[in-house]
């Protein structure tokens, strides 16, 4: 959920989506990226940056549509692996028909639409308009989640203390963005030239219209924040056939979900400012020890419904007299939720993180910090305004900010105040209609996360520090254990799935690399198949050679020069003209390489601890993964049609050759 900005050689390493029409974290990792922060920013603001936060978005360079001739070059080696001859034979026909024909006048088109739209980029609308149409329930099938690292002061970790200071760093980022003082997102290449306080004096007078320009002198590259303004106040509204997001900046207010009731207060005075952390807390321990019973019609398990039988449910809320309570669920800042169970151990906290119980969230609020009993917490966040780059950076300020300057501590006092005065439990009129709607949408919800299993893996025996050592990307060598892991659990090759952000262009959405290749599947044989045919040395050569072609790959996504991207949007302009599907979407194959199987995002941030996701289809992997400086780890969901115990067996002895073979040594 997670994500990777250029390769180690061009090293914008950016983090992964999953699936086409899916999510998984697509964020920056976090290794070349500081935030500094000014004294003197006082309670309300976490800092206040010399160069305002929108500085670059208007000199944002456009994102490029590739040559047809490009794309499909990419598209067909993509699919060697994955077909036999005569499949890929009949494939490459369909392609190149595509390329002087139909293709050729949709191509045209595509570059003649994007020429005049230059406020955005071509793959902006049909993105959006292909995750607000989807019908399927957006838990499992959409949000993804990243779960914060504990407070590394034990004391801190206590639930109430720690959703107070989450809330108050929270609202404070909210008004450090919203007054333009949020640091600029910028992905630094040479830091000791361009994160400066020097630099950003200087750059601060050039103008919008030239600032990137500036920072690109200096090996900078400012990302693209267009998303931002969706982190607050905002939530996906179901409506029949394609759902609305809404955004109201006007609410002052913050929802809190327990045991299936939902909460306001103002968390903001009449001025717009936070109100003192002592009534934050005030509220909040109110809330906590409230002895209303858990609700036997939890309202927020129609957020995990099919979009069209929650439009309708909500269309019926509406009409028996919900729509102010419901006005005030939409508008709030942000869900908090804060749930009664103690976390056992790491598979807890991704099945309660990823789609809990489904009475207490409201899966539709951009975003939702979830808070355990034991203070583990995380973020869950709906999927079709950003790409979690937004979020990565709020999870990573808000982490900061609770750690080095919490508002509320141990021994802290909540305000005295009438807290029954300032809360109010939202109450809902509920026909007997509604009523079998809920109930209903619990058996369905029951059904669909029963069938998910979860397991992680680590890999101690080496991690990013070594394989750099060998000059081996180490992005390639995780994605090639997982091509030797499903070589050897199912002897196969699968459409593989990893996103890459394109946040350096104006609008940019995301990128898909395909890890599965010519390369990986050579040495995946060599290893998993033939471990006694080949030297050391020659094992050696298929890791580089695996490593060197994800880095090209990588780096061509980045740039806004992968393959799929181009052709979805191709295929939405044909459909939106009402023509006949054009062949090369008809193809078998083309259906194959889009059924990702192994659906994959990376995550490495000091703030987040695990970041996770289910499958994209039935019979496929969700596959977070961390490669750290000295271990690998791997947290991985299945469905019944895959055994992922075994998967992860798989990958850990993939890891084991991989680094026996760079060790020099052979393997059995």
């Amino acid at each position: 959920m997670m994500a990777g900005l250029l390769s180690t050689q061009y090293n914008l390493t950016l983090c992964k989506l999953k699936l086409l029409r899916n999510p998984a974290l697509s964020v920056l990792t976090n290794t070349q990226r500081k935030y500094s922060s000014k004294d003197g920013a006082g309670v309300e603001y976490l800092h206040k940056s010399v160069v305002p936060t929108m500085h670059y978005q208007k000199s944002l360079p456009r994102l490029p549509v590739p040559k047809l001739e490009d794309t499909i070059k990419r598209y067909l080696a993509a699919q060697r692996p994955l077909l036999n001859d005569e499949q890929y034979s009949n494939t490459e026909k369909v392609a190149h028909d595509f390329q002087s024909g139909v293709g050729k006048q949709l191509h045209e088109e595509l570059v003649g639409l994007d020429k005049n739209n230059k406020h955005t980029s071509y793959i902006s609308a049909p993105w959006f308009d292909m995750y607000l149409s989807a019908r399927e329930s957006v838990v499992l099938n959409f949000n993804p989640f990243m779960s914060f690292n504990p407070d590394p002061k034990p004391e801190y970790n206590d639930q109430l203390l720690r959703a107070t200071n989450m809330v108050c760093s929270a609202v404070r980022f909210m008004k450090t963005l919203r007054a333009g003082l949020l640091e600029p997102e910028v992905f630094h290449l040479n830091p000791a030239k361009s994160d400066t306080d020097s630099f950003k004096r200087l750059i601060r007078w050039v103008p919008p219209s030239i600032s990137w320009f500036g920072a690109y002198m200096v090996n900078a590259y400012p990302l693209d924040m267009s998303q931002y303004f969706r982190l607050f106040n905002s939530t996906r509204i179901p409506k029949y056939k394609r759902d609305e997001l809404l955004t109201n900046d006007k609410g002052r207010h913050l929802l809190v979900i327990r045991r299936g009731n939902l909460y306001v207060f103002d968390a903001l005075d009449r001025d717009g400012n936070l109100i003192k952390p002592a009534e934050v807390q005030a509220h909040l321990k109110y809330i906590l020890t409230d002895p209303t019973q858990a609700s036997t019609f939890p309202l927020g398990i129609l957020t995990s419904e099919n979009r069209d039988t929650w439009a309708g449910l909500r269309q019926k809320l509406l009409d028996a007299g919900n729509g102010e309570a419901l006005h005030l669920v939409d508008t709030a800042l942000f869900c908090l939720c804060l749930d009664e169970e103690v976390m056992r151990d790491h598979i807890h906290i991704s099945h309660n993180m990823l789609h809990g119980d489904g009475c207490n969230r409201w899966y539709d609020k951009s975003f939702s910090i979830i808070l355990a009993k034991d203070g583990q917490a995380a973020i869950n966040f709906e999927h079709s305004w950003g790409d979690g780059v937004a979020v990565l950076r709020f999870q990573n300020e808000v982490f900061k900010d609770t750690t080095e300057k919490p508002l509320v501590r141990p021994g802290s006092q909540p305000a005295s105040v009438d807290s029954s005065s300032v809360v109010r439990r939202l109450e809902f009129k509920l026909t007997e209609e509604l009523k079998a709607g809920i109930t209903k949408a619990k058996e369905n919800f029951q059904a669909a996360v029963s069938k998910l299993t979860i397991d992680a893996m680590e890999f101690k025996k080496g991690g990013k520090e070594q394989l750099k050592k060998k000059k081996l990307s180490p992005d390639a060598i995780a994605q090639l254990a997982f091509q030797m892991g499903f070589l050897r659990q199912y002897g196969q090759t699968v459409a593989t799935y990893e996103s890459c952000s394109t946040a350096a262009f104006k609008h940019g959405r995301t990128e898909t690399i395909r890890p599965a290749n010519i390369h990986t599947k050579r040495c995946a044989k060599a290893f998993v198949e033939q471990p006694g045919q080949h030297t050391v040395e020659q094992l050696q050569g298929l890791l580089n050679e695996c490593s060197k072609y994800h880095g090209q790959l990588t780096k061509e996504a980045a740039m806004g020069q992968g393959f799929d991207r181009h052709l979805f949007a191709m295929r939405y302009l044909a459909n939106s003209k009402g023509m006949a599907l054009p062949s090369l979407y008809q193809d078998p194959a083309y259906a194959a390489i889009n059924h990702n199987i192994l659906s994959t995002s990376t995550l490495t941030s000091p703030a987040v601890s695990l970041g996770g996701f289910a499958p994209v289809v039935p019979d496929g992997f969700g596959v977070g993964y961390g490669v750290h400086d000295e271990w690998i780890g791997c947290n991985v969901s299945s469905y019944p049609a895959r055994n992922v115990h075994e998967f992860l067996k798989c990958v850990h002895k993939s890891l084991e050759d991989i680094f026996t073979v760079l060790d020099g040594k052979p393997i059995h």
